[in-house]
């Protein structure tokens, strides 16, 4: 990621600099326009996995699933959130079988069991 703007340059070309930036990081915030950029192709039979972001009270991470894949049922001791960016994916949260596509979200508290098993990539 690109590191902060200098504190010399005005406004205006900090704006236009940060839209044309496909991430973009400064004290406020951590911006990156397409997540699906900061992984790397995902090979056959493999899940792929990045760390973008962790303080020690949040943990961001970025996983490529190839189709057939699965992150087994396990729990986080944090609250989890979920978002599938795109593909197609059967989650199990709880109990529950849910399946989700480009656009699903779940938000999860500390401690629930989940899966995800990926049906396409």
């Amino acid at each position: 990621m690109p590191s902060n703007e200098s504190s010399s340059q005005s406004s205006n070309e900090s704006s236009s600099q940060s839209s044309n930036e496909s991430s973009k990081q400064n004290a406020a915030y951590r911006y990156m326009a397409e997540l699906s950029a900061q992984l790397p192709a995902i090979p056959p039979d493999s899940i792929v996995s990045r760390t973008l972001f962790s303080d020690g009270r949040v943990n961001a991470t970025l996983f490529g699933f190839a189709a057939g894949q699965e992150l087994t049922e396990h729990t986080s001791s944090k609250r989890a959130l979920l978002y599938v960016a795109s593909g197609e994916a059967q989650l199990t949260l709880g109990q529950d079988k849910l399946e989700a596509s480009a656009g699903a979200f779940a938000d999860m508290p500390a401690n629930l069991p989940y899966s995800v098993l990926a049906k396409t990539d």
